[in-house]
């Protein structure tokens, strides 16, 4: 289930579904392997914090659904 969501990464599709399945199972690998916690923990918040920014502009997603772009209000 890793492995599927690390190589959806890497192509960027379906990336905030692919994001939080490697938190999800960061958080999991972190309760179950204490000897691992550290890494648990770089993992599981990458992969929280790549499904809150989204898809990168040469990924699967962009092409499919188009990039959003953050704008400043005062403009």
């Amino acid at each position: 289930m890793a492995a599927t969501a690390g190589v959806l990464l890497l192509l960027g599709l379906w990336t905030p579904l692919a994001g939080i399945t490697i938190a999800i199972v960061g958080v999991w690998v972190f309760f179950v392997c204490s000897a691992h916690s550290l890494t648990a923990i770089i993992v599981a918040v990458l992969g929280a914090t790549v499904a809150m920014i989204g898809p990168g502009m040469w990924s699967i997603d962009a092409k499919l659904y188009g990039r959003k772009h953050l704008q400043d209000p005062r403009r």
